[in-house]
């Protein structure tokens, strides 16, 4: 594409891409050009064709620019909250305890069960705008909050609803094996076969699902169970994700990475076995350090076997209700660097094109010719920053599919 018919020129900008051999992918004082909502030419100012020119042109004065940030785990869309379980959490209750009492998960599905299709986008709307704010341009959103057909469907709904209203991309999870609801405690069975045989593939035929997830661990959901659903999702040519391997060793990642999922999430318990299947898949390791942080936990997850066998390693926010109210994903990456001891590189890697690849989303992620032009220009200089503060608002301008937000 020629210069003269560009539509966006961005000047003097400290690019960090991760898409050439440099710390971070660093261009210093660069320039990037976009053309029909993708990135068409990329590199320092001195090697910006003579007479360059486009509809816009914004000098950034040395302001770090970056891909727009992925959160590829998220359970965004839910009825209420569960403050009430973070004080049980500080009185001495764990996870499961709580869970087991009637709370954690299925709380959830009755807030959620008892709103509105309106009522759940009004709630959910604000943390997708408050992500958003923060940088991230693309957000998965997982249903399994309904764990019954019409809750399920608002949820993947709202999911959609969100998307087009705030004009970003949203990639669904049809997560429906999330927790065994109240009605089905004495016919299991029967509700892995709705899951399964009914919700799954009806919700697909409506266009809802674009991957599908389940929880696996004691409190949830078998090997077994889950091997049942992503045998379905495969044959509906659904890509599959997996809670794995957060509370114990159940096997899971080696599970998803035998369906050669997407991404496995999560991961504290995560051994040796579940690694070297998650590298010869290509899975992506999905790092939520703000379940890591809201449960108190101190078993970490393998990160230095994950660097060893050359596992790529994203960083979500896990926002949810119960164990991950964060709304954040630079606080994530912040955590990650701060409890995982991730370097700031990884960690940025981490929100964007790994986080993209665990969403099967090839075309965003980087700074490279070609790719979506959804961008973030930051008030900072140096993209450690990005990790380095704790809080606070950074951003300066996003461009989603190279328009101005």
């Amino acid at each position: 594409m020629t210069a003269n018919r560009w539509d966006l020129l961005l000047t003097h900008a400290s690019l960090a891409g991760f898409a050439v051999d440099a710390p971070f992918g660093l261009i210093e004082d660069g320039a990037l050009a976009c053309v029909d909502g993708h990135i068409a030419w990329i590199g320092p100012m001195r090697e910006l064709p003579p007479g360059a020119s486009a509809r816009h042109v914004e000098d950034l004065g040395g302001a770090l620019l970056t891909p727009g940030l992925v959160d590829c785990h998220t359970h965004l869309v839910f009825g209420d909250n569960r403050a009430h379980e973070f004080d049980m959490r500080l009185n001495g209750a764990s996870y499961e305890e709580i869970a087991r009492a009637g709370g954690g998960i299925v709380s959830s599905v009755r807030a959620t069960r008892a709103a509105s299709e309106d009522e759940l986008f009004a709630q959910s709307l604000p943390r997708a705008r408050a992500l958003l704010a923060d940088g991230v341009t693309t957000l998965e959103i997982k249903s399994g909050y309904g764990l019954e057909p019409e809750a399920e469907r608002r949820m993947l709904r709202v999911a959609r609803r969100i998307g087009a209203e705030l004009g970003i991309t949203v990639r669904t999870s049809f997560l429906g094996l999330h927790a065994l609801p109240p009605e089905y405690r004495e016919r299991r069975d029967d509700y892995v076969a709705l899951v399964c045989d009914d919700m799954l593939p009806t919700l697909a035929a409506e266009g809802l699902v674009d991957a599908v997830d389940a929880f696996c661990e004691r409190i949830a959901f078998t090997p077994a169970e889950t091997r049942r659903l992503f045998e379905r999702a495969r044959q509906l040519g659904l890509p599959v994700k997996l809670h794995a391997e957060q509370l114990s060793d159940q096997g899971g990642a080696a599970l998803v990475a035998g369906f050669d999922g997407l991404s496995a999430d999560h991961l504290e318990h995560l051994g040796e076995a579940g690694i070297a299947a998650m590298a010869a898949a290509g899975t992506v390791a999905v790092l939520l350090p703000g379940a890591f942080y809201a449960l108190r936990e101190t078993r970490l997850p393998p990160v230095a076997a994950l660097r060893e066998h050359g596992v790529p390693i994203a960083i979500a926010t896990d926002c949810n209700p119960g164990t991950s109210p964060l709304l954040s994903l630079r606080l994530a990456a912040n955590m990650a660097c701060t409890l995982f001891r991730l370097t700031p590189e990884e960690a940025l890697r981490g929100v964007t094109v790994n986080a993209a690849r665990a969403l099967g989303l090839p075309d965003r992620g980087t700074l490279a010719v070609g790719q979506r032009a959804d961008l973030v220009a930051w008030n900072a200089k140096q993209p450690a920053e990005l990790c380095y503060w704790i809080g606070g608002q950074l951003v300066r301008q996003i461009w989603l599919n190279g328009q101005p937000v």
